[in-house]
């Protein structure tokens, strides 16, 4: 990977990677704190914060503001995840100064109203409630909520309708002030400027900072779940269900995480991966079927995703709980090892073929605390991978008989068919779609 880090003042970091094929310049302004920072009963206030940030400054009302951004040819989005926040911002060439120029007026003082406070608080519970209408959604809420139980990474990002009523200026005036401070500022530049002009923007933008040192993470490793656990999602009306199972997965650090990766992939990582061969292609029972590792700075998930028709959910689980069972078991075969190491190896030239993907690629590494070579050693990493190493990394990171089963259907027609599929279940929670 090329692109350059350099320290900006007061401990921010900065990343460029230049590329001059078009003119266009996309600016990533990350912070190293994120929604498990959030205080207890404000979930969501980083969030609203953070999409604060564009609603006016001193001389700009948010309409003015908006107006600013397109006449430069400009656009803004805002990512929040557990452990960090950033501004994803683009720009034409010819306007990179001038843009730099807002984004410094921005982040130097918000102007936080009440009233544009007071109109985001309704768009967000607007959000939160047309979630309810994706079943895909509830799924993974309440998935990551029975993986992550007691653990800060069980929390939403967006909050809910009782804790974004709640947030205050003050709340998000206190969010700011520990998350935009030059200890805890990751920029990136990528395209159309130069490693000079990104400095010297750079130092411009760490100017409009506070200082303040970098967010200490102290969010504990998760716990692993025991046992089987059913959580039924209640929805009238449901003749499609969605169906994610697992428990947690890896890390990066762990020493098998890329051999574990790769038999991951096996599973379901492709279209020709065992979930898709047998799930779709077999039975027809679902357009998509996969499995799918989620990273972090702490352990994250180990997840299989399907949405059968209700009247197939049943055998569906079944059959998934049976494969998982003879992954543990019996591993990956050298033939099917061998093609997806191939498989993995050549895609990866999609993942760095632009300057935008390989700068992001870095501010993970940054704000993930990933292994320095995760991405620049990635196909070394999946060549070295053996299918005893890949059989080795299954049994040690999964267990058959410890996992989290999640169904987004109608309880009255469909929770005692799937009860009965799953062996040695211990417990059935059910949810209304509609709780909290």
């Amino acid at each position: 990977m090329s692109t350059a880090k350099l320290e900006l003042s007061g401990g921010a970091a900065l990343f460029v990677e230049a590329s001059h094929a078009v003119p266009l310049v996309s600016i990533a302004l990350s912070f190293r704190i994120g929604s498990t920072s959030d205080p207890t009963d404000k979930d969501g206030v980083t969030r609203l914060m953070a999409r604060m940030i564009r609603r006016g400054c001193p001389g700009l009302t948010s309409h003015q503001v908006d107006a600013e951004i397109d006449r430069l040819g400009a656009e803004m989005g805002v990512d929040v995840s557990a452990s960090h926040l950033t501004l994803h911002t683009q720009v034409i060439k010819r306007s990179l100064t001038a843009w730099v120029e807002l984004l410094v007026r921005l982040l130097g003082s918000p102007t936080f109203a009440e009233d544009e406070l007071a109109r985001l608080r309704r768009e967000t519970a607007a959000e939160i409630i047309e979630a309810r209408d994706s079943d895909r959604a509830l799924a993974q809420r309440a998935f990551r909520r029975a993986v992550f139980v007691g653990h800060p990474y069980a929390r939403s990002a967006v909050g809910t309708a009782r804790t974004v009523e709640s947030i205050t200026v003050a709340d998000v005036r206190a969010a700011f002030e520990r998350t935009f401070t030059r200890g805890n500022f990751v920029l990136g530049f990528a395209g159309d400027v130069t490693t000079e002009e990104a400095t010297r923007l750079g130092e411009r933008l760490t100017g409009a900072l506070r200082e303040g040192a970098a967010h200490v993470d102290d969010v504990a490793e998760p716990a692993r779940v025991t046992g089987r656990r059913l959580v039924f999602v209640d929805k009238p009306e449901r003749t499609q269900t969605q169906i994610l199972l697992g428990s947690l997965g890896t890390w990066p650090h762990d020493p098998d995480h890329v051999p574990f990766s790769v038999a991951c992939a096996v599973l379901g990582g492709t279209f020709t991966s065992r979930l898709m061969r047998e799930v779709r292609s077999k039975r027809g029972w679902s357009y998509g079927a996969s499995a799918r590792l989620a990273i972090e700075r702490r352990r994250q998930s180990f997840s299989m995703w399907t949405f059968p028709a209700a009247t197939d959910a049943p055998a569906c689980i079944e059959l998934e709980l049976g494969m998982l069972a003879d992954f543990v078991a019996k591993g990956v075969t050298p033939r099917e090892t061998a093609f997806m190491k191939k498989y993995l190896t050549r895609s990866h030239a999609f993942d760095i073929d632009t300057a935008t993907k390989r700068l992001h690629q870095a501010l993970d590494v940054e704000l993930l605390g990933l292994p320095a070579d995760y991405y620049d050693g990635y196909v070394g990493h999946v060549d070295a991978v053996t299918p005893e190493l890949a059989n080795a990394a299954i049994p040690t990171r999964l267990s058959a008989a410890d996992l989290r089963i999640v169904v987004v259907g109608t309880q009255a027609e469909l929770l005692d068919k799937v009860r009965e599929k799953i062996p040695d279940l211990q417990h059935v929670d059910v949810v209304p779609f509609d709780a909290e």
